[in-house]
């Protein structure tokens, strides 16, 4: 009998609970922060692996040697004019600790990337630091401790200590900007963009490039470095590969950041949006003052 009791008690039981919700403890705070927190876990996991450091693949690889003309332009109470190319190869060697001949500057060493005072960035990546999607305007002005802000442009005690700051160097009594425009292709002088933010972060993407790095009022034309019309002739200096020369001279409207293709919109703006804020135009766009 005492079974049948205690069967008798467990089928009570049951039948109590039939129908109830099982319920957390404080209501349902707990299921909906731990919601949120799985939510946001997924949020820094993609942000996690958008924003990793680039593998280096693509062009240039190692092996490439490429060439671009590159000029620094700045105006003063007068005119405006190219300042000197940046002096030295980097190339000067020295003896590591295993005996080994090695070259002394340890960016040039790792990059390959160095001028020859000629007003061309030769572009041979030694390693995978400078391939790739790592192959950048601020590998070459870094190399010579070239400093290139929105607002600042600074050459080091050995390339003759000029600085100028926009927010007090004036040109004319005008205010000036810096501006860094890029030619695709140095024989094709329609087809440019003018950076205004982000410039150690405009790509080297193919050669024959050209860039210049300019100190000038808003709006004022920006000429190409006077090493571009020679560019193949230097090139063939120390070897390199050929240079494409296009048939027929294209053009790029709009706006587009450091690294892309395609345009965005016809105004320039100096307020960089949240991902690559490097904003240009083309020679055919009209740039906004707004």
């Amino acid at each position: 009998m005492a079974t049948s009791s205690s069967a008798n008690k467990v089928a009570k039981l049951a039948s109590r609970g039939k129908g109830k919700k099982v319920r957390f403890q404080g209501g349902t705070m707990f299921p909906a922060i731990v919601t949120v927190v799985v939510i946001v876990m997924l949020g820094l996991v993609a942000y996690a692996r958008a924003s990793r450091p680039s593998d280096g693949s693509g062009p240039p690889r190692l092996g490439d040697h490429w060439h671009a003309a590159y000029g620094f332009y700045a105006c003063d109470d007068t005119s405006a004019s190219f300042l000197p190319n940046l002096q030295g190869t980097l190339e000067s060697t020295t003896t590591d600790a295993a005996g080994n001949t090695v070259y002394s500057d340890k960016n040039f060493r790792n990059t390959g990337v160095h001028s020859h005072g000629d007003g061309v960035i030769h572009y041979h990546p030694y390693t995978s630091q400078a391939t790739g999607t790592r192959a950048r305007l601020g590998v070459f002005l870094d190399n010579y401790d070239i400093t290139l802000t929105d607002t600042k442009l600074e050459f080091p005690a050995s390339q003759g200590g000029q600085k100028f700051d926009t927010s007090s160097y004036k040109c004319n009594g005008e205010d000036t900007q810096i501006r860094v425009r890029v030619w695709e292709n140095f024989a094709d002088t329609s087809n440019y963009r003018d950076y205004v933010t982000d410039f150690k972060n405009i790509r080297i993407d193919r050669n024959g490039m050209a860039y210049t790095i300019a100190v000038v009022p808003k709006g004022k034309d920006i000429p190409q470095p006077p090493s571009a019309p020679k560019l193949p002739e230097l090139g063939t200096v120390d070897g390199g590969d050929a240079i494409t020369v296009p048939s027929a001279a294209g053009s790029v409207e709009g706006t587009v950041a450091p690294g892309t293709d395609a345009p965005a919109s016809s105004d320039v703006s100096t307020s960089a949006p949240a991902a690559d804020p490097a904003v240009a135009t083309s020679a055919a766009a009209t740039t906004s003052t707004g």
